[in-house]
């Protein structure tokens, strides 16, 4: 049976999701007639250009995107827009991931780059009711210096609603424990560390991200099934899993759904949650990730609230908050069940 319409009202978390990544059609479109020549500002067009033909191309694509990206204002749209589109999925409270570094390389000033952020946040909280918080994400093959300029933006310009410091890019080539003293210099100013690890190489780079850079989460971990030691290590320690299933497929980290490790994963008691990363580049929505997960965890709607309860808990939210965002999910399910 299909969950569809029980997820669409379902309030959610979303703790792993790309700010450039998350740009659709829609907004590409506006950004293209902006700044025309490289991309399509056609939607017909655009969305035959969204068309990935394999990982190399989809790489190009979002380049194509990043370098839409000029001035503040387009950071100012970009992050409204992508607000406005999860709040239209009933996100309540998402983790953007934002990479700074790229935007300087592209011209705009870093205290331009937070005003612009920030500006979206309060307006997107104001018309949305959606909450929004920052994690800053090093481009892991730019290598040490990259990450050493992305700790200085943190440290230095940080607004209050930068959370965690992250590591994405490849990850093969890109070593994780070139990065343990930048994010040793992170966390001793309270960020928290979610890399991601484990995508597209082995469980080692897994225990890297734990034992280096001191992971509280893991951004993918999908090979971590290969370990059974680490799995063991994951459940005792409820460190969580941002699983992204349309992802894996799309980027060749996982080649059929129905071989998606989130069901090991969560037979064995990790604590899963489920996300959507660069949700429109792969065709897909938080909503459509929680529907995948039902379908290959055979959930029911008590099942969905539980897995969507895990990102309220993976979250950095205030325990308050923790818990007044559970309760309107557990509200929402209970009236669900009555009119059922």
């Amino acid at each position: 049976m299909s969950h569809a319409d029980f997820i669409a009202g379902l309030p959610k978390a979303e703790i792993h999701v790309h700010h450039v990544g998350s740009a659709s059609p829609r907004i590409v479109s506006e950004l293209a007639a902006r700044h025309p020549g490289t991309v399509p500002s056609d939607l017909a067009a655009l969305r035959e250009f969204y068309t990935f033909r394999d990982f190399a191309h989809f790489i190009e694509v979002y380049l194509a995107v990043v370098d839409l990206i000029k001035t503040p204002d387009d950071v100012q749209l970009l992050t409204y827009e992508v607000a406005r589109d999860m709040a239209a999925q009933n996100i309540r409270y998402a983790e953007l991931t934002l990479t700074p570094h790229t935007s300087v390389l592209a011209g705009v000033p870093i205290e331009a780059f937070v005003e612009a952020v920030e500006d979206a946040r309060t307006a997107a909280e104001r018309d949305l009711g959606i909450r929004l918080r920052w994690i800053y994400d090093v481009p892991g093959e730019f290598g040490v210096p990259a990450a050493e300029a992305t700790a200085t933006y943190a440290l230095d310009h940080a607004p209050d609603s930068l959370i965690g410091f992250g590591l994405g890019g490849p990850e093969i080539g890109v070593e994780r424990p070139q990065f343990k003293e930048v994010f040793d210099r992170v966390r001793a100013a309270g960020l928290h560390s979610v890399p991601h690890a484990g995508e597209t190489t082995g469980p080692q780079t897994v225990w890297d991200a734990l034992e280096q850079l001191g992971a509280e989460r893991i951004g993918h971990g999908t090979s971590s099934v290969q370990d059974e030691r680490l799995v063991a290590h994951l459940v005792e320690h409820q460190i969580p899993l941002e699983v992204c299933p349309t992802s894996n497929i799309a980027t060749r980290a996982v080649d059929v759904l129905e071989n998606h490790p989130i069901k090991q994963m969560y037979d064995a008691g990790v604590h899963v949650t489920v996300n959507s990363d660069d949700p429109p580049m792969f065709g897909t929505t938080l909503n459509r990730e929680y529907e995948i997960a039902a379908d290959l965890l055979g959930l029911d709607e008590a099942g969905v609230t539980d897995i969507a309860k895990n990102a309220v808990t993976a979250s950095f939210l205030p325990a308050p908050e923790k818990a007044a965002l559970a309760a309107e999910m557990d509200a929402y399910l209970a009236d669900w069940s009555t009119r059922g």
